[in-house]
């Protein structure tokens, strides 16, 4: 009797520790798919693969400095998806890529709009501690089609000078690195980004959508 009841010790002890580590695989693929923001279905869930010799860590890349919209909008929509916790620097850091190039009048809104891009401070140390990585695919930058009728119901002044807004869908990939499998998880996203190019002049950034509800 003493036997079985040791024997349903050991069986106990086993199923427990084999449900711990199910369940910290399952947080390690929810803190790399990252939170529920984006309308849009996810992708094919969960791929992994054997751990691939290491790669260095990304850093911020200015957005282009240029006067065309699309050009501007698209260099706009990697930088803020495109981030690696493996840098040295946290998301203030890479918050700011985007926000060098915000018009004066929309830098404090912009912020906030910025911030709804990037994990929280405390969301990103966690996962740093899984190396995590994003990139962003982009498939299509267009005009929205409301976009013209905002122009034409706009009063006088109300626009700045060469206002235009794209519509950005695309696909967001995490990579990160639980034990010892690299982690993969992508989904589609979709926001609107409001940009200013004056003739003549380099475009400057207005506004953003939250992510998920783009202009239609």
């Amino acid at each position: 009797m003493r036997f079985v009841h040791q024997r349903r010790f050991i069986i106990a002890v086993v199923c427990g520790g084999l449900t711990l580590i199910l369940l910290m695989a399952i947080g390690a693929y929810g803190l790399l798919r990252g939170p529920e923001k984006e309308s849009h279905p996810d992708r094919p869930a969960l791929e992994t693969s054997a751990p691939s010799s290491p790669e260095r860590a990304d850093e911020p890349r200015p957005v282009l400095v240029t006067s065309n919209p699309e050009f501007f909008a698209r260099s706009v929509a990697h930088a803020l998806f495109n981030w690696d916790t493996r840098h040295e620097g946290g998301p203030a850091e890479w918050a700011q890529v985007p926000l060098d190039f915000a018009d004066a009048d929309e830098a404090v809104a912009l912020a906030s709009d910025v911030r709804g891009y990037l994990p929280s401070p405390e969301m990103w140390e966690r996962l740093r501690a899984y190396g995590t990585r994003q990139r962003l695919d982009v498939e299509s930058v267009a005009a929205p089609e409301s976009w013209s009728a905002a122009l034409e119901q706009a009063a006088a002044g109300q626009i700045p000078p060469g206002a235009a807004a794209f519509t950005v869908v695309g696909t967001s990939h995490r990579v990160g690195t639980w034990n010892t499998e690299v982690i993969r998880t992508e989904r589609s996203v979709a926001f609107t980004i409001f940009i200013a190019c004056p003739e003549g002049q380099r475009c400057a950034l207005l506004r953003l959508s939250q992510l998920g509800r783009p202009l239609e």
